[in-house]
């Protein structure tokens, strides 16, 4: 695997030669695991590690990942280590195995900022982000027990590029796409989703300038929402970002789907109240203090959980959380890894974990029921 290493270190990544053709690429990716799992390849090949430690590419080292909650279908092939298999070292792409770091690095200098994600290779980097950096790497496993499933195949989101890499992403629902699956309640409003910045980037402003960039993009909108609860962190942000912006207090609401006015919560309000030390009047907030809640979508998903009785489906890449200026964590894990990865394709679906990771969103178990399918993260 000499070969991938030394494309990385001339520059040549992933997002910037990946054709945009989902289905070529999980038949060569099926076609590859079929080999070792036959064991026909001519000889043993492996994969060496930063560390200089290198991992034998056989069937027992890895992993089918699903990308999207909605097509389970789609899915990415994985090497994860031997000594922790649920963490993801490497994904198999264009044919070559790619270090994680190097699956999110890009030698186009014009992919700087947030960008909108459109591109296959794109939805491989949103997926990276979600699932192995936020899901495995970089937020505390001992901490909350929600799993989610991976973001949905036509999730709106943007890739935040800096210095040739991707550091974060957020996501939004727009007005008028359904609140699950299935037929039903549609969004009355655009809402900011899930959100998460790597950690060495935090405490730079970005969660702010990610709230600032939504607010901007749907600036027709008189109500714009942020996903119920919002979390300690995304609240700081919040705060911050309304104090600079007073024009912008009247349309944020906290919401849950589909965002009618019995299910909003105006944002500012929080501000002023918490800021007072005054109880909240809304009786839909009254359960949570704002300095613990955290943030989540329920859309369709596995899980089932509603606030105040009402039963709820949530989805995978939904109950994100907000992040803030100190830390945005988002969470999402396409499945615990080393479980939900599992050699077979067949495999079942793999679920998405969401934790607190600095910015990330607190555990919703407190204001939720849990799945009969939910685990605890080991």
């Amino acid at each position: 695997m000499e070969a991938e290493a030394a494309r990385g270190a001339a520059g040549i990544y992933p997002v910037d030669i990946l054709e945009d053709d989902p289905e070529r690429h999980l038949e060569a990716t099926l076609g590859y695991y079929a080999t070792l799992r036959e064991g026909i390849r001519s000889s043993v090949e492996v994969f060496s590690l930063p560390t200089g430690e290198q991992i034998k590419l056989e069937a027992s080292s890895v992993c089918f990942c699903t990308m999207y909650r909605d097509e389970p279908q789609h899915k990415i092939l994985a090497l994860v280590n031997p000594q922790d298999t649920k963490t993801v070292v490497a994904v198999y792409i264009q044919e070559a195995w790619w270090a994680t770091e190097d699956v999110l690095r890009t030698s186009d200098p014009a992919r700087e900022g947030l960008m909108k994600v459109q591109s296959f290779g794109e939805r491989i980097v949103l997926f990276v982000l979600n699932v192995v950096i936020f899901g495995r790497l970089e937020r505390n496993l001992d901490d909350g027990d929600m799993f989610f499933l991976p973001h949905p195949v036509k999730e709106q989101a943007k890739i935040l590029w800096r210095d040739g890499a991707a550091v974060g992403f957020y996501t939004t629902k727009r007005k008028g796409s359904l609140c699950g699956d299935g037929p039903g309640a549609c969004y009355l409003l655009p809402v900011f989703d899930t959100v998460f910045v790597r950690r060495t980037y935090r405490r730079q402003g970005l969660g702010t300038a990610m709230l600032q960039d939504f607010c901007e993009t749907f600036r027709e909108d008189e109500a714009l929402g942020v996903s119920w609860p919002i979390s300690p962190a995304m609240f700081k942000v919040c705060r911050k970002f309304l104090l600079a912006h007073p024009e912008e207090r009247g349309r944020l609401w906290e919401v849950e789907p589909p965002g009618a006015w019995g299910q909003r919560g105006s944002i500012w309000l929080k501000v002023q109240l918490q800021q007072s030390r005054l109880p909240d009047p809304h009786p839909g907030n009254s359960q949570e203090d704002v300095s613990s809640c955290g943030r989540t979508s329920p859309d369709d998903g596995p899980r089932m959980s509603g606030r105040e009785g009402g039963k709820k489906e949530r989805t995978s890449g939904e109950r994100e959380q907000t992040k803030s200026d100190e830390d945005c964590g988002v969470e999402e894990e396409a499945g615990q890894l080393g479980r939900a990865c599992g050699a077979e394709p067949a495999r079942k679906e793999a679920k998405r974990t969401v934790l607190d990771a600095g910015l990330a969103w607190e555990s919703q178990k407190k204001h939720m029921r849990p799945a009969p399918n939910s685990q605890t993260p080991p």
